[in-house]
């Protein structure tokens, strides 16, 4: 099938809540794209609205973790979307068995889609939608965010097209103030990343309910369970900073550029300090570059994720408090010299105990010989 007579459709690899997606090629420019074509919705007349949304959404944004878009238009009364084509898969799994990664290639997906998220942010946009479907991994181990069809832009309230009060989104990673009814925001998104973090550690949502509504109720006043719990072993500073994206008040959350920051600078693997929340993290100002998950082939011309080497053993060990320094093997520390030890103190009373009969012993001797030498002249 031709689409626009130049896009050759080849295999459906997605289907969607609003479209198909091909596998196709650009035979003008010689390369592979993906094509989304828009299905028919006679029902909801703002599905057309949302769909060129979502090219316009992601056509404004270029970013190497971020589905690229490179065109859009109408074909025998569809509309359709031509993609980046993303060699690989999403980091959905299946129900019956979730994807469970490493910390390690978690730090990784962590730092990829939320550099994707701090691009989309400082342009105004607001993705609305992350979940593990939403994050695709190329064959370099490259995660990029796909999928704008919900996006809205801050500054433009109308563009979320839909009703007052409506919640888009997925249950299982919506931020409690959406679940409250209040307006997305670029701490929404953190706060969706975080559950699919979460996710991928433990291999279940950090929260789940029969209902929809004992979901929402969740979201809004439960506290997750620490990955620590369920088994996951996890370094205290990722587990710190994992639960600080899942903050019940988005001013409580860091930004997205922060978080791939501090990802990317391995700070996640350190030990006895305590991990910020807030603010700009340890590593702000380098911005992870097209890295890799540990394992994949790395991709020519690309910077690889810096991923630190491991830290020894004793490195795993709580450093001391701050403002005290271990005694050194060679002299003595001050508590040493105001305290003697238990045994010196033993040492001190034996000696103390010993010193009376020393003297006795001394004081008989002497007198005996003076009584001898009186015994002796008194004989002569």
């Amino acid at each position: 099938m031709l689409v626009a007579d130049r896009y050759r459709l080849h295999v459906c690899i997605g289907r969607g809540g609003m479209g198909e997606v091909w596998q196709a090629t650009d035979e003008v420019l010689g390369r592979d794209v993906a094509v989304k074509l828009m299905l028919a919705h006679g029902t909801d007349p703002s599905a057309a609205d949302r769909f060129r949304l979502e090219a316009q959404t992601a056509a404004r944004l270029s970013h190497p973790h971020v589905v690229g878009v490179f065109d859009f238009g109408t074909w025998d009364g569809k509309l359709f979307l031509v993609m980046e084509l993303v060699e690989g898969d999403s980091l959905a799994g299946s129900p019956s068995e979730p994807l469970v990664l490493s910390a390690e290639r978690v730090a990784v997906v962590a730092a990829h889609a939320a550099a994707g998220l701090a691009a989309a942010h400082r342009q105004g946009v607001v993705h609305r939608d992350i979940k593990p479907g939403n994050l695709l991994v190329d064959a370099d181990g490259t995660v990029k965010l796909a999928d704008f069809g919900i996006a809205r832009f801050v500054d433009d309230p109308s563009a979320a097209l839909t009703t007052t009060g409506q919640i888009v989104g997925t249950g299982l990673y919506l931020a409690p103030e959406r679940a409250l009814g209040q307006p997305a925001s670029s701490a929404s998104d953190v706060y969706s990343l975080g559950c699919v973090l979460y996710q991928l550690l433990t291999g279940r949502p950090p929260f789940r309910a029969d209902t929809a509504t004992a979901l929402l109720y969740q979201h809004i006043d439960t506290a997750p369970v620490p990955p620590g719990r369920l088994g996951v072993a996890l370094p205290p500073e990722f587990e710190t900073y994992l639960l600080s994206l899942l903050a019940k008040q988005p001013e409580q959350r860091p930004p997205a550029q922060a978080i791939a920051d501090w990802f990317s600078s391995g700070a996640w693997r350190a030990y006895g300090r305590p991990a910020p929340s807030t603010g700009r993290m340890p590593g702000a100002g380098q911005m992870p570059g097209s890295g890799q998950i540990p394992g994949a082939a790395p991709r020519t011309g690309a910077a690889p994720l810096p991923v630190p080497a491991p830290m020894p053993a004793q490195a795993h060990r709580p450093a001391p408090p701050q403002g005290h320094r271990p005694p050194s093997a060679g002299g003595s520390s001050s508590r040493r010299r105001e305290r003697p030890s238990s045994s010196t103190t033993g040492a001190l009373a034996e000696l103390s105990r010993r010193r009376p009969r020393k003297t006795a012993a001394v004081a008989g001797a002497i007198a005996f010989v003076v009584f001898l030498i009186i015994g002796m002249s008194w004989l002569s």
